[in-house]
């Protein structure tokens, strides 16, 4: 496995260099360009300009770190000599003559015949330059012709003549140097195979490469008999790509080959200049644009060579030439490493998508291997998604080295907080000793947790849109890690690919302090294990330190992941996995063995300290027994130093439990919270004390629905109690006798439990009585800051009791009283009486209150005199529930009992959801906005709202400086479009369509709305005028109708909405002293509220429309009201000049 410090220069803001560009005997600051895009300004650091890849050329960006420090001609030399190489480039072949004679004999010549030429000569001459090696080249079967072709090797070129002879004519010193009889061509053969167009030839028959097309020079293992070199050459000016491969039966001899042909080239590539062609580049670029990974800070483009592969068989020269490798294009993106297939006119095949080439496209991610040979140019890419084989890329390129310190360095750039990389790292030396390019530091928010996931969204293929989560800054341990549920309605959950993306996107991740998993399926990833590799298995703790479990590589990836968050973070605290798996087990009882894989694998870490984890949730999770031995091992040990484990609902039975509870008495020194809540267990009071008075730090308590064994014992004493500081006490849905009730009235008076901030004892059974006399027990000199929740419990039961307190203020701050029901309607208006006196709480929730009837006249006015008069809450929930199986409002008269807000002074939110305002409620809450100046939230959703009831309370806030939130009407907008959807439809279905006949439902909701809009002689006087319904003509909607229809009414919702969301800027700058900017709506821009949008009476401005047959019909001409001119409508105040005529259409329709 790779292992690397983080660097904290790591970074992506710096110019790429060229990484094929030989470079010459310039200053280091010099360094080729790369293809960059217009970005925006904020990206830039420091960076020189450097070209578009559409502009007419190519400028060179500046770096002072860049990667010609690593292959300039002295770090080259320095490079290749830890490679074997010798300080002259070429001393190492020992089977020639002695380097220092051989410089001797052969000066540079400037001799060359005028019949060899080059198409694309690089120098005038052939001959020019160093000779460096050279020696017979043999045909195959053809071993003791005496004229055979004879291969010659230079600074500059690789050259074949046909004969030695021709050889010696250019280079007079071969024949002084090697004759052929002193050349043993028993022990050494060459051959030859390559494409036709691949050498340069001469008139006379010599063939040259020049070294600077060179690509690659590696070995082939091809088999015996022969040791193969392969030579890959690409020449940019004509587009020619090919091999040739030089079969040699000594070994001594093809190393000299290999090294002298490699040295050269490296040599020739250092010394030329050119760059890569601006046509290349921007080839290239197009094809990770197409793939989306294109960057102009991470981009990087290199010459390689797909190899072939050739071995396990034997192989003849027919068959080498058949199997030749191919010439491409590597290129490093954001995310990414491609395989880009040359341009069509240097590539036989016609297409030139990425597809053609073998896994063209990896994920940088994935990277699972990198190895460089030290003997050659080739190494190999290895790649691995979740679950699938590795898949390899065997390559070969002069740039090895440069190429796999991109990788490393890309790499590095998605993952900077990993300290150890998950790939192997197999290079020579030479390369470790290299030092990686660092990048600027960026200021990336959670340490570049978005830019680690996007990552490993591309590389898997995953839609980065269904991953939502959020940060939390609002917990105990902030920040909090949550993930949320997935944004895809086809599908309800993550897949295991998904999952796997978000968890090691997270690990070594130091920003979080809590990791939240809740509600998340996770059970995708329990038992699900992936047997193709062991890359991401965490062995060791971030230090360093081994793990040492057993069969870690024999874990689901579920117990791999959770683990590797575990180990690898030292700031993460608490780890959050309530709800998340929902295994139960099977009627045999055989899943009793089967864990759920969270418990194996945190708690075997806790003992060992190679954790801080230690605050776990489990609650929601059926632990089987396997589960519970690992949690009693962890938990018995006081060196765990745990501070909660919460097991509610895990269905825990007697024994499980007393094992849990007995294990827990054992952090009494550390522990916060206990979480027993909802399990089968029947707790005995008596052994339960003997646990909990071990937990001298306890803070938060959850035993709601629970069960107790029978008895008078209180389930807490008034001494265990009093030896806590609690701050939150749940005993909610719990059995509740008179002792216990009695021991917490105790403990309420007590100084002991002013931290006590919330108690919740809903559906104890609790009376008017037992109310009263917890709020006397906590009463202090003030009112006692607590949030005491009483729901859903019998406290019409001596309510004379609870009228009594509240009336005397003995009530804490925050109360919650919901689901009251009383048979008796007196008894709620002396409840409302009561709050009318009540001076000590703020916070009151009296939502889903059930009468017998719909409230009275005597209620509302009681109702109404509370509104008005209570001069102490500030934050009121009177919302009712409107479900299929249980209906609570307080009915009509709670619109007359709103109008008490005009009065009330104190009341800054108001909960008024689910209660069947309709148009009357909401005129009744614009009356009050435009009165009212303390109201900061106004919640009024779920109350059959209508566009013309959404539209009159956005004009009341014309005048209204103080409201800071008002809901946007989502459900009533959808349930208005549901309706409209269903008459279009219902017309579509019959083919014919009434305007002037609505159903009875709809004809009642038109003259509520309209009726209750419009004042004076307007309302519904002469309603059943005209002609009768059944002798009017009836027609239905064509579909350019119905979308006319739809567009306008969405405009107008769209017009109230953006209108309501200027008032409420307005309001809030206006609140926090900050200057006014734009424009709201003014009076004048406010449309009439008077008249609304209704089904059946709102149409688009054709003249074929229903609307203006409907205005035919009735002998009303409406084309100064609809501004129809006989065409459609080209705009915003066309549009609304249709849905005003409409308006009034329907108010005439109404009035008759």
């Amino acid at each position: 496995m790779s292992s690397r410090r983080r660097r904290k220069s790591l970074t992506i803001l710096r110019p790429p260099l060229q990484p094929l560009t030989p470079i010459t005997d310039e200053p280091p600051d010099s360094a080729p360009a790369t293809l960059k895009k217009r970005r925006p300004t904020s990206f830039a650091q420091d960076e020189s300009p450097t070209s578009s890849p559409t502009g007419p050329k190519m400028e060179r960006t500046e770096s002072k770190r860049s990667l010609s420090r690593l292959i300039t001609t002295k770090d080259r030399s320095r490079g290749v000599q830890k490679e074997g190489r010798p300080s002259s480039l070429f001393g190492s072949l020992r089977s020639l003559s002695s380097l220092k004679d051989e410089d001797e004999m052969l000066p540079k010549t400037a001799s060359s015949p005028s019949s060899i030429g080059s198409t694309t000569p690089i120098i005038p001459d052939v001959a020019a330059g160093l000779l460096i090696h050279h020696g017979p080249l043999p045909e195959i079967g053809a071993v003791f012709r005496r004229r055979c072709p004879y291969l010659v090797l230079t600074e500059f070129h690789l050259i074949q003549f046909k004969s030695q002879s021709r050889a010696t004519e250019v280079f007079p010193t071969i024949a002084g140097l090697h004759s052929p009889a002193k050349s043993n061509m028993r022990h050494s053969r060459l051959s030859s195979s390559s494409s036709i167009h691949e050498l340069q030839s001469s008139s006379d028959g010599h063939y040259s490469i020049p070294l600077v097309h060179v690509v690659a020079v590696y070995k082939l293992d091809d088999g015996e008999p022969y040791f193969s070199i392969e030579i890959a050459h690409l020449n940019d000016s004509t587009n020619s790509a090919s091999t040739m491969t030089l079969q040699i039966h000594d070994p001594g001899e093809s190393d000299n080959w290999l090294t002298a042909i490699r040295s050269a080239a490296s040599k020739a590539r250092i010394t030329n200049s050119a760059f890569f062609p601006q046509r290349l580049v921007e080839y290239t670029a197009r094809a990770l644009e197409q793939e989306q990974d294109y960057h102009p800070d991470h981009f990087h483009m290199f010459k390689v060579v797909q190899r072939a592969n050739k071995s396990g068989k034997r192989s003849s020269s027919d068959d080498l030439t058949k199997l030749t490798s191919k010439v491409c294009i590597l290129a490093i993106g954001m995310y990414k490493v491609h395989l880009v297939p040359l341009p069509r006119s240097s590539r036989t095949s016609s297409s030139t998508s990425l597809s053609d080439l073998n896994g063209a496209s990896h994920g940088i991610i994935t990277l699972s291997s990198v190895n460089v040979q030290a003997f050659d140019d080739s190494f190999q890419l290895w790649f691995r998604l979740p679950f699938q084989p590795s898949q390899a890329l065997h390559l070969a390129a002069l740039c090895v080295h440069e190429v796999a310190l991109y990788i490393r360095q890309a790499a590095e750039y998605l993952r900077p907080e990993w300290v150890e990389q998950p790939f192997a790292w197999m290079v020579p030396n030479s390369l470790n000793e290299d030092e990686l390019l660092p990048f600027p530091t960026e200021e990336d928010e959670n340490r570049a947790f978005d830019r680690t996931l996007t990552a490993y969204c591309a590389a898997y293929n995953i839609d980065t849109s269904n991953i939502r989560y959020t940060v939390n800054y609002m917990v105990e341990d902030a920040p909090a890690f949550e993930l949320l549920p997935i944004n895809n309605c086809r599908r309800p959950k993550y897949s295991p690919i998904e999952l796997l993306a978000v968890l090691r996107a997270l690990r070594y991740n130091e920003t979080f302090s809590t990791i939240s998993f809740a509600g998340i399926s996770l059970e995708v990833l329990n038992g699900l294990c992936d047997r193709y590799g062991w890359e991401h298995t965490p062995w060791t703790t971030r230090s360093g330190e081994p793990v040492n479990l057993e069969a870690q590589e024999k874990a689901c990836v579920l117990i791999q992941e959770v683990r590797a968050l575990a180990l690898k973070s030292r700031r993460l605290r608490r780890m959050d996995f309530s709800y998340c798996l929902s295994r139960r087990p099977s009627s045999t009882g055989s899943s009793s063995s089967i864990g759920c894989g969270i418990c194996e694998a945190l708690f075997p870490l806790c003992p060992k300290q190679n954790t801080n984890v230690d605050w776990i949730d489990l609650s929601g999770i059926f632990l089987s027994d396997v589960d519970i031995d690992y949690l009693y091992a962890a938990a018995i040990e006081k060196t765990c130093h745990f501070r909660a484990i919460q097991v509610g609902y895990c269905g825990l039975a007697d024994r499980s439990a007393q094992a849990i509870l007995q294990a827990l008495s054992n952090q009494g020194a550390t522990l916060e919270a206990l979480n027993f809540s909802g399990n089968f267990a029947r707790l005995e009071p008596l052994n339960l004390r003997d646990y909990l008075n071990e937990l001298s730090f306890i803070r938060t308590i959850d035993f709601s629905n629970i069960y107790r064994t029978s008895g008078r014992e209180p389930l807490f004493e008034l001494d265990t109690l009093l030896r806590w500081k609690l701050q939150v006490l749940d005993l909610s849905r719990s059995s509740i006798n008179s002792e216990t009730l009695q021991a917490l009235a105790g403990y309420l008076k007590d100084l002991q439990s002013n931290s006590l901030k919330q108690l919740q004892l809903n559906q104890c059974s609790l009376t008017g009585r037992n109310v009263k006399d917890l709020c006397q027990a906590m009463t202090r000199s003030a009112p006692r800051q607590l949030h005491l929740y009483i729901s859903d419990n019998h406290l019409e039961q001596e309510h004379a009791m609870l009228v009594e307190a509240i009336e005397q203020s003995l009530t804490p701050t925050h109360l919650s009283m919901e689901m009251l029901e009383y048979k008796d309607e007196k008894n709620f208006q002396l409840l409302l009486q009561a709050w009318t006196k009540n001076t000590s709480t703020v916070w009151l929730d009296m939502s889903k209150v059930s009468l017998p009837v719909a409230a009275g006249p005597d209620t509302v006015a009681a109702f109404e005199r509370m509104l008005a008069t209570n001069k102490a809450l500030e934050c009121l929930s009177i919302a009712g529930e409107d479900s299929h199986l249980e209906v609570a409002t307080f009915g009509f008269g709670l619109n007359r009992a709103l109008t008490g807000l005009k009065k009330n002074k104190c009341l800054k939110v108001l909960h008024v959801e689910h209660q069947k305002l309709g148009m009357p409620g909401a005129n009744t809450l614009a009356s009050v906005l435009e009165e009212n100046s303390t109201l900061l939230e106004l919640h009024c959703a779920y109350n059959e709202f209508s566009l013309q009831a959404f539209t009159v309370i956005v004009s009341s806030l014309v005048n209204n400086t103080t409201v800071l939130y008002l809901p946007s009407m989502d459900d009533a907008r959808a349930a208005e479009f549901k309706k409209w959807d269903k008459e279009i439809a219902d017309s579509k279905d019959t083919g014919i369509r009434s305007l002037t006949a609505p159903t009875k439902a709809t004809v009642n909701t038109v003259k509520r709305s309209i009726g209750a809009a419009m004042p004076g002689p307007l309302q519904f006087a002469n309603r059943h005028t005209g002609p009768p319904l059944n002798q009017r003509k009836q027609y239905s909607y064509t579909q350019e109708q119905a979308e006319s229809l739809i567009s306008s009414i969405h405009a107008r919702w769209d017009r109230e909405l953006g209108i309501m969301q200027g008032y409420l800027q307005r309001n809030y700058n206006l609140a926090n002293g900050l200057p006014l900017e734009g424009h709201a709506a003014t009076e004048n821009e406010r449309p009439t509220t008077g008249l609304s949008a209704s089904p059946s009476h709102q149409f688009g401005s054709n003249d074929a429309t229903p609307l203006a047959e409907a205005n035919r019909q009735l002998g009303a001409d409406m084309g100064a009201s609809t501004g129809n001119n006989g065409g459609a409508a080209e705009g915003p105040e066309e549009e609304d000049s249709d849905v005003e005529a409409a308006l009034v259409m329907g108010k005439k329709l109404d009035l008759e």
